[in-house]
């Protein structure tokens, strides 16, 4: 692979002849839309993404999928992905654990995978009375948020980042101990491989205990799912304070060449190979989780929801807008995931605070055409709702398995948790302000187990709002 200037022309060269081919060669053959699916972790993408197949393979639950209301999808069926170097999304595997007589959930995304389902469509307009069905390929490629924050690196220097990382981590969960060992380094002392190690395995153990604690801006990305780069020099680094001219070969010198390699080896192939393909895009957000966590994690949030836009916008990202030569995500669906743990009376607040959310990155983004749109949904419906007396009054409730920690089946229970504000700014407004927790309000969460189903023919999973993302997504094309 080849890097540095010339590196980056052969790419450009690369990104034009593929921008072409597929110019050229999308009239002729069936078209294809490549959706991303992508979200901060257990925001629900192998869920989200193993119900959405289901329900386009068994319709009777998508009324709001406009060509299914008309009949005009005559059949869908999966077929071999068209990238072999690719892994599969298991849909078969991941489907049966949410089918099985005890259901589970499936296995996180780790990795980049895909998945193609075609739809064989009845013609519509002048045509339909002499042409023949068509075929619509949809290809789902399925990667983790954190990757897609890795972005954001690619115009920061070592120094740069160093800076803002060292800063957020006295305001985190296990930061404090980072903090300490990197002071206490000799950071232009020669590089002993040991102290590398140390360093980037406390550093790590900071951002998972970040992202335990509710936060979403926890980058480097693939720290938190290394895959099979685990171990690699690429990943052995860790943000130190800047030194004005730290000598060669020393850990300083060495820290910044492995970030350098990170971005190089690691981010840029990624963003080159697949993310630069993607027509559509959903990035599920598990909002719910955050306003549990707390202010700090919901202005976490938003910050990273503007973080993770920078990706969309092109003109933003000098590395981004040279590989990408004017290709633009047609549309981005923002959904708040795990709608199931409210009751229908709040959904229209929770899509309201996801808007909030988003509103600002929307609008600094300034898509050049892109339309963006934002719901809340559950992939995969695991209560029912209930309404309960409570102290001379009515309450609105969900009803469902709990989830143990070790992951068993627990007991059923009802659960209500608080009410989400009608004004969005109850929230935004105390998580902008620095707050240390909600005044007056506690918002809580549970964990639930996915319920046992019993679906008849042509019936894929029940969910809330899968119909309405996949018109939102693909309607126009179908």
């Amino acid at each position: 692979m080849v890097f540095g200037p010339i590196g980056s022309i052969a790419d450009s060269i690369t990104r034009s002849v593929e921008t072409v081919a597929d110019t050229v060669t999308a009239p002729f053959g069936d078209p294809v839309i490549r959706l991303g699916v992508t979200g901060l972790s257990r925001a629900g993408k192998t869920v989200f993404i193993t119900s959405l197949v289901a329900n386009l393979l068994d319709r009777a639950r998508m009324p709001q999928l406009v060509a299914e209301a008309e009949g005009r999808i005559l059949a869908a069926y999966l077929q071999p992905q068209p990238d072999d170097t690719m892994p599969r999304f298991d849909y078969e595997s991941h489907l049966g654990a949410l089918t099985a007589a005890q259901p589970r959930w499936p296995e996180s995304t780790r990795a980049v995978s895909q998945l193609r389902l075609s739809l064989k469509l009845r013609p519509t307009g002048l045509l339909a009375g002499v042409s023949g069905a068509r075929k619509v390929h949809l290809d789902i490629v399925d990667y983790p948020g954190e990757w897609l924050l890795d972005l954001g690196l690619m115009d920061k220097s070592y120094t740069d980042w160093s800076l803002e990382t060292l800063g957020r981590l006295p305001h985190r969960p296990g930061g404090g101990a980072y903090l300490d060992m990197a002071r206490a380094e000799d950071a232009t002392a020669r590089l002993d491989e040991p102290r590398a190690k140390a360093l980037a395995a406390r550093f790590t153990q900071a951002l998972h205990s970040a992202r335990e604690a509710g936060f979403s801006d926890c980058t480097p990305g693939r720290f938190l799912l290394p895959g099979e780069k685990e171990g690699s020099p690429a990943l052995t680094f860790a943000p130190l304070p800047p030194l004005d001219d730290a000598p060669r070969q020393s850990l300083w010198r060495e820290m910044q060449r492995r970030y350098e390699a990170y971005k190089s080896q690691i981010v840029k192939p990624f963003f080159r190979d697949h993310f630069s393909r993607i027509d559509r895009q959903v990035v599920l957000v598990d909002a719910l989780g955050a306003i549990h966590a707390g202010p700090a994690a919901v202005e976490d949030l938003r910050r990273t929801m503007a973080e993770i836009l920078t990706a969309f916008r092109p003109g933003a990202n000098a590395f981004l807008r040279q590989i990408l030569l004017g290709k633009r995500v047609e549309k981005i669906l923002f959904a708040a995931t795990k709608a199931d743990h409210l009751h229908h009376t709040q959904h229209a607040r929770l899509t309201a605070i996801m808007e909030a959310l988003t509103r600002e990155a929307r609008d600094r983004a300034r898509f050049a055409g892109a339309q963006t749109g934002a719901m809340s949904i559950a992939a995969l419906r695991a209560t029912v709702e209930q309404t309960l007396p409570h102290q001379g009054a009515q309450l609105d409730c969900v009803r469902g398995t709990l989830l143990n920690a070790d992951g068993t089946r627990g007991r059923e229970a009802a659960f209500h948790p608080g009410e989400l504000p009608q004004d969005p700014a109850r929230l935004l407004g105390p998580a902008r302000d620095g707050a240390e927790k909600w005044l007056g309000d506690d918002y809580a969460i549970m964990r639930f187990a996915p319920a046992p189903l019993t679906l008849r023919p042509n019936e894929g999973p029940p969910h809330i709002r899968i119909d309405r993302a996949a018109q939102f997504l693909l309607g126009d094309r179908l």
